[in-house]
């Protein structure tokens, strides 16, 4: 049974086991979401389309609407087994959640793929000549695609034709999303969204998986040592993989790597997350 949440780049999935999921998730166009649901036994894909109601966009900062999802959830159905899990942005933003509020969340468990955890070195590493010819060029050209559609919404607040010239994610996050949330400078904004100053207040169990080879999140960035020194993350570093890759195979046509550990991790939580909350 699936749950439609008004939070942008949620949803909420009850499976047949009797325990929920959420998931958050982000992808190059603004008013579409990309969401991989899992179950123990099987998966299947949705795509959701959202459309702009408010003059207000997200950034991976900006917890309030998962926040607000997670209680509502919980207040529903308060004996439920809840978890969460976050791809690419939508990890950052549930790392940043986790991060602010600690062990207090209603969650029991989560996990992220592909991460970005420190924004100044994924935007760095997404400005080199190669990545900006292949990546950021033309998910640049598909932000400002996406919030041109809705322009008569944000005029009042950012300059939409100075926007609409970035060229670069991060000229655009200068321009508009760190405009859009009241942050003084990009770097106010960048060193707010980095998930790696946060990950040492995260007080439940939290499986981190990560390529080395990930353009959208160099391996130097990823913040090793603070896991090593929080007993609640759980990080898996793999050779490669690539950015929310992570096929198996000579010809990959089943489940990747990133299925079946997020398969393993979710029934581990569910069957034996009793005893760890114990330990």
């Amino acid at each position: 049974m699936t749950y439609k949440c008004t939070a942008r780049f949620m949803k909420m999935v009850r499976t047949n086991k009797g325990y929920f999921l959420l998931f958050t998730t982000s992808c190059s166009c603004l008013h579409f979401c990309i969401i991989h649901i899992f179950n123990l036994a099987y998966s299947f894909l949705c795509f959701t389309c959202y459309y702009f109601q408010t003059p207000r966009t997200y950034c991976c900062a900006n917890t309030e609407d998962l926040e607000t999802v997670i209680h509502h959830v919980h207040s529903l159905y308060p004996s439920a087994p809840f978890l969460a899990a976050g791809v690419s942005m939508g990890g950052m933003l549930l790392l940043n959640y986790l991060g602010k509020i600690g062990s207090k969340t209603p969650l029991m468990a989560a996990a992220t793929f592909s991460v970005g955890w420190n924004t100044f070195a994924c935007s760095e590493s997404l400005e080199k000549p190669l990545n900006w010819l292949l990546f950021n060029y033309y998910l640049t050209t598909c932000l400002q695609s996406s919030v041109n559609k809705h322009r008569h919404m944000f005029v009042k607040q950012v300059d939409m034709d100075h926007v609409m010239k970035a060229k670069s994610i991060r000229e655009f996050d200068k321009r508009f999303t760190s405009v859009m949330f009241g942050y003084r400078t990009i770097d106010d904004y960048y060193t707010d969204a980095s998930p790696n100053h946060r990950l040492k207040s995260v007080g439940i169990p939290v499986l981190c998986l990560n390529s080395v080879d990930d353009v959208f999140s160099p391996s130097h960035a990823i913040p090793i040592e603070t896991a090593k020194q929080n007993p609640h993350v759980a990080l898996v570093l793999t050779s490669y993989g690539g950015h929310i890759g992570f096929l198996e195979g000579i010809w990959p046509r089943q489940s990747t790597y990133m299925d079946r550990v997020f398969k393993q991790f979710v029934q581990a939580m569910v069957e034996h997350g009793h005893e760890l909350s114990n330990m």
